[in-house]
């Protein structure tokens, strides 16, 4: 076999794995059955540090809210066009105070789910992001829940 052949070979091995390996995270990360408003919060983080929240108090996972002065309307259409622009981001759930987004991440499509309850009665856009699967997400739900903070600022 030459080298050529070879490098051919697993070059395709690679890209077989990596697109089984996609199509395992699809199958094996549903949906979760906790996501949504109850009690006027958002379901709490688990203990595995790939969650941030503002309504967790620990550091690992507490995220701060965002307050908010224009009307609850025009804080959720910007919200919803900030959500639009990102990449790999599906908007699953849109009601008047609550958005449900999911954000896939660049290579593998992991999926995490970005929830978003706006508290009219406190001016506050309160926020959850976990991951559907593994332990550690190298902060990534974190700055994800930043850079939309950022954008809403804006």
């Amino acid at each position: 076999m030459t080298i050529t052949r070879l490098v051919g070979t697993v070059i395709v091995i690679i890209l077989a794995a990596y697109v089984l390996l996609r199509w395992l995270v699809g199958v094996y990360s549903p949906r979760p059955d906790n996501l949504g408003v109850r009690d006027g919060q958002l379901a709490p983080c688990p203990a595995s540090p790939n969650c941030v929240s503002t309504f967790s108090s620990d550091a690992e996972h507490a995220i701060a809210p965002l307050p908010y002065s224009a009307s609850t309307t025009q804080m959720h259409d910007k919200l919803l066009a900030v959500l639009t622009a990102l990449p790999r981001a599906k908007i699953v759930t849109d009601q008047p105070t609550y958005v449900h987004a999911e954000l896939r991440t660049r290579m593998m499509g992991f999926v995490d789910d970005a929830e978003f309850y706006f508290d009219e009665a406190n001016g506050l856009l309160h926020m959850r992001s976990g991951s559907r699967l593994g332990y550690s997400d190298l902060g990534v739900n974190r700055r994800n829940m930043e850079q939309i903070r950022q954008a809403l600022m804006k």
